[in-house]
C-alpha cells in the first residue's frame, strides 16, 4: 500500500518512528528475537537484555521502512517544468542499508545524475529516493538500479546516471574480514550509457574528491 506523501516525510524526517506494526505483530517479533537470544546461549531475562527484543524490533522496523515507501509520494509534487540541458548531480548522499544475505549492514555514498528533458526535480528529493530504497534489506546492485529506475520513471530525463560506494560489514566482521575493499557499483540510463563524453564527465564527477568549498 502507498502511504500519503505527509505519512511518507514524516517516517523519513523522524528518527524515532516506527513502522506501523500492529500490536499483535510487535509482540510477535519480540518473540522471536527472545528466541534468538535463547539460541546463542543468551538469558533474555537477565537485566541487560530484558527490553532487547522491544528495542531490536523497533530498531528493526525503522531499518526497513523502506517497504511501506514510495518515491512518487516522496517526491510528491516537487518536479517542475524547466528548459535546460545541463546536467544535474547531488554527490555524497549519505546511505544505510543492510545486506539482505546476513542482515549486516552496509554503507556509503550514492552520486546520482540526470540530463533533463523539459523536468527538473527538488534537490533534496534525490536523497529521499536514496532512502526509499536504502531502507530495505538490499543488495547494493540491485539498490543501485532501483534508484536509477526511479529517477527515469518519474522524470523520464534525457539520461540518468547513478554511482554508489558502500563498505559491507558482512565482508568486515566476518567471512574473508577485509577491512580496507570498497564495493563500487553504477547504473547508467539513455546519453550516459550511449554518449561516451557524457558517461565521462559523469564517472569524473562521481569519482572527484573536493576538500571542500
Amino acid at each position: 500500500m502507498i502511504r500519503p506523501a505527509s505519512a511518507v516525510l514524516a517516517t523519513i524526517n523522524e528518527p524515532d518512528a516506527v513502522a506501523s506494526l500492529a500490536p499483535e505483530e510487535m509482540t510477535e517479533f519480540e518473540g522471536l528475537i527472545r528466541r534468538q537470544l535463547e539460541l546463542i546461549g543468551e538469558d533474555p531475562d537477565r537485566e541487560g537484555l530484558a527490553k532487547t527484543p522491544n528495542r531490536v524490533a523497533k530498531a528493526l522496523s525503522w531499518l526497513t521502512r523502506g517497504y511501506e515507501l514510495d518515491p512518487r509520494a516522496v517526491i510528491g509534487d516537487a518536479v517542475f517544468e524547466e528548459d535546460t540541458e545541463n546536467m544535474v548531480m547531488v554527490r555524497d548522499i549519505e546511505l544505510y542499508s543492510m545486506c539482505e544475505h546476513h542482515m549486516l549492514p552496509f554503507f556509503g555514498r550514492a552520486h546520482i545524475a540526470y540530463i533533463p528533458n523539459g523536468k527538473i526535480v527538488g534537490l533534496s528529493k534525490l536523497p529521499r529516493v536514496v532512502e526509499v530504497f536504502a531502507r530495505r534489506l538490499q543488495v547494493q546492485e540491485r539498490l543501485t538500479e532501483q534508484i536509477a529506475d526511479a529517477v527515469q520513471d518519474v522524470l523520464d530525463p534525457r539520461g540518468v546516471g547513478v554511482v554508489i560506494e558502500a563498505v559491507h560489514l558482512c565482508m568486515m566482521m566476518r567471512g574473508v574480514e577485509k577491512q580496507s575493499s570498497k564495493t563500487i557499483t553504477s547504473s547508467l540510463r539513455g546519453v550516459f550509457r550511449d554518449d561516451a563524453r557524457t558517461r565521462s564527465e559523469f564517472l569524473r564527477l562521481a569519482h572527484h574528491r573536493s576538500e571542500g568549498f
